[in-house]
């Protein structure tokens, strides 16, 4: 599908006027379509594809029931930095891949309210149902190649901790190195990738995909515990967070620390990092491939790389192909 279908046509003005849960008669979205009255329940057939469902009621008109929290540029703004490129689609095949393709990908941000091949680390599918959370993508540029970017994805974490904490959230983790979580359920991640010269200057395209408000039946394929924001937000009694906001205090956060990596390094992160770290001085598991290391978790070094005790002999592995799991010891 053209990601620009919606913004290109008669169909957005339709969305947005539906997004607000209310019913609307088949006259007025006839009006808006451009058809005739009988011809609009054919014509909202066109938003299937997109996984949104609209309700007909004989006499009430049609609507989305609970409305949508759609993302509108107008609304997002940044007060970090007013320099970046702001770049928002209904859909796309994955907002990190829009940015990769760009030929200077730095200082743009890219939002999108659906994703079709989105995906996270090693490879794995990112689940990413329709204006229910947020797919967001920034380019930065790097001098220092691969060395630079070392514990970045565990910097941008405490990005999205700093974010949500803002708005009084509490109990949020960091699982090392890219996952956010609150009570062991996976609220989010981090997915960074890089284009240029792996000792110089390159291109850096930082991804997050955060729950906000994704419906159970939307993520049956996810094979971990999950959690969505809006439901940490009732259960801690705070108000709704719009998703322009939170786009825009994201980032915020992100350009405070992606515009003073390139000096700090990690080092400067580490001590937050751990504050907030899942599953230290525990038990865990970390598989790479067929290998599995059993040991218990200390935190990380200087550079991020991970600290594990085995048998009292401290190893220290960096990222890469990893995966990490709190071990259950009998």
């Amino acid at each position: 599908m053209n990601p620009n279908f919606v913004e290109s046509s008669s169909l957005y003005a339709v969305l947005k006027l539906l997004s607000d849960g209310e019913f609307h008669s088949g006259e007025e979205l006839g009006l808006l379509l451009g058809v005739s009255r009988a011809a609009v329940w054919k014509t909202l057939k066109k938003f299937e594809p997109l996984g949104i469902d609209i309700t007909s009621v004989k006499g009430r008109g049609y609507c989305i029931s609970g409305g949508l929290d759609l993302l509108d540029k107008s609304k997002i703004h940044p007060s970090a930095d007013a320099s970046l490129s702001i770049n928002v689609f209904t859909q796309l095949d994955s907002t990190n891949s829009f940015l990769l393709r760009q030929k200077q990908p730095e200082r743009q941000v890219c939002l999108a309210e659906n994703q079709t091949a989105g995906r996270g680390r090693r490879g794995r599918a990112w689940v990413s149902p329709f204006a229910q959370n947020l797919y967001l993508s920034i380019g930065w540029g790097f001098e220092g190649g691969v060395a630079a970017l070392e514990g970045l994805s565990l910097a941008i974490g405490l990005a999205v901790v700093r974010c949500l904490q803002k708005y009084k959230v509490n109990g949020l983790q960091l699982k090392w190195p890219n996952d956010l979580l609150y009570k062991d359920k996976k609220l989010g991640g981090i997915l960074i990738e890089m284009n240029g010269d792996p000792a110089g200057y390159c291109s850096c395209v930082v991804g997050i995909g955060l729950n906000v408000s994704m419906k159970a039946s939307d993520s049956e394929s996810i094979e971990q515990p999950w959690i969505n924001l809006n439901d940490i937000l009732a259960e801690q009694e705070l108000p709704f967070i719009g998703r322009n906001q939170l786009a825009s205090s994201l980032m915020d956060e992100l350009v405070i620390i992606l515009s003073n990596y390139q000096h700090s390094g990690f080092s400067a992160y580490r001590s937050e990092w751990e504050s907030v770290a899942a599953y230290v001085d525990q038990p865990i598991s970390l598989q790479a491939g067929n290998r599995v290391q059993l040991g218990v978790f200390r935190g990380v070094d200087s550079t991020g790389a991970l600290r594990l005790d085995m048998n009292g002999e401290e190893h220290i592995i960096h990222g890469g192909e990893v995966s990490l799991r709190a071990a259950h010891v009998s």
